[in-house]
């Protein structure tokens, strides 16, 4: 069985002090493989040295975070363009809207989220969209400029079976993470009716950390906590739930495994 960590900030400083043993319980776990999103400029430095001591199992995403959209983002987009020419990365993330604290560079948001999206397509690399009190507006936007080369994943996905039916319906991916074991979320109730195929897996670590781990750091090796909630809603094998997610998430960021 092997699980795939499409969504992961172990560059962070929450992991500075154990991160080999954070590797270490991941892959005792059978999370085999990472993608990490970026947030700005301030952490692409970190994020790649990371994914350079472990290469073969650490990928890089490039992006500017909605959260990180101040004055300066001009400045920051074009940092992202550069480091898309001399750098691999294998998607451009995290990007989106974040209206949730913050709504004072709303217009800012949608500007920079549209011209990620052309990078996207420049560069023929998928996406992680970042929705927070934001969906509909994210997803018009996504529409709006969408060819048959711009695919990617909803991150993080926690909305209605309507919603995860948009987003299905353009062809992209529904990333579910710690909140589908939330006891009160309802999320395993959308799942139940959305097929495997549509569905990545992801922990956002250090953040949304699965029951019954809540409110401690999360990290990587919980993901098995994420697939057994599904198997268990859906009433199939974790070993299922694996396979199917593992093979999106490859065909998805496409990069290689180890032999």
């Amino acid at each position: 069985m092997v699980l795939i960590d499409t969504h992961t900030h172990l560059y962070l400083d929450d992991y500075k002090d154990d991160i080999q043993e954070v590797v270490n319980r991941a892959l005792q776990n059978n999370v085999e493989y990472f993608l990490l999103p970026n947030i700005d400029s301030s952490t692409i430095n970190k994020m790649n040295a990371l994914c350079k001591l472990y290469p073969e199992r650490m990928f890089p995403m490039i992006g500017l975070h909605p959260t990180s959209v101040k004055g300066n983002y001009m400045q920051e987009l074009l940092i992202m363009r550069q480091e898309l020419l001399t750098n691999k990365y294998y998607g451009i993330g995290e990007i989106g809207i974040d209206l949730h604290w913050d709504k004072s560079f709303h217009k800012e948001q949608e500007f920079v989220l549209r011209y990620q999206l052309e990078l996207a397509k420049e560069f023929n690399l998928p996406i992680a969209i970042h929705t927070r009190s934001s969906f509909e507006e994210a997803i018009d936007i996504v529409q709006e400029v969408k060819d048959d080369n711009l695919r990617g994943v909803f991150h993080c996905f926690g909305g209605t079976y309507q919603q995860a039916l948009d987003i299905i319906e353009m062809g992209f991916l529904l990333g579910i993470g710690g909140v589908v074991t939330f006891k009160n979320s309802g999320l395993d109730k959308v799942i139940d009716h959305i097929s495997l195929e549509n569905i990545i897996l992801e922990s956002d670590a250090p953040y949304l950390t699965p029951s019954p781990h809540r409110g401690l750091r999360n990290e990587s090796s919980y993901l098995t906590l994420i697939a057994q909630k599904i198997a268990e809603s859906k009433e199939i094998s974790i070993e299922e739930v694996a396979r199917i997610t593992t093979k999106n998430a490859l065909d998805l960021f496409n990069f290689k495994t180890v032999e």
